[in-house]
């Protein structure tokens, strides 16, 4: 894709991050070195199990009462949808039947 080919805004944009000089040229500049996070030092299985546990001790977990109600609306919304398509089912089955004389 050549510089001709972009509208206004995009060659406004692309002088605003600097990839076009001012005649809308492109800029070529050498890629920046990457790094890979050598700079910190590797934890051990020990280590790394202890943060967690830590870290897990921070969690709000539910009481169980909460946890109950929780469980029993999830229980009846999915009864209640699979009664739906199951009704959807049965319908759309004695239509479909009606409609090619099984």
């Amino acid at each position: 894709m050549s510089s001709q080919d972009l509208n206004r805004e995009q060659k406004r944009a692309l002088k605003r991050m600097g990839a076009l000089n001012e005649q809308g040229n492109p800029v070529r500049t050498q890629p920046q070195a990457r790094t890979k996070g050598r700079d910190e030092p590797k934890i051990g299985p020990v280590q790394y199990l202890r943060e967690v546990n830590d870290e897990m001790k921070k969690v709000a977990w539910p009481k169980w009462p909460e946890v109950r109600r929780y469980s029993l609306i999830v229980l009846a919304t999915v009864v209640v949808f699979t009664a739906y398509v199951g009704a959807l089912d049965a319908v759309f089955g004695f239509f479909s039947g009606w409609l090619y004389k099984e």
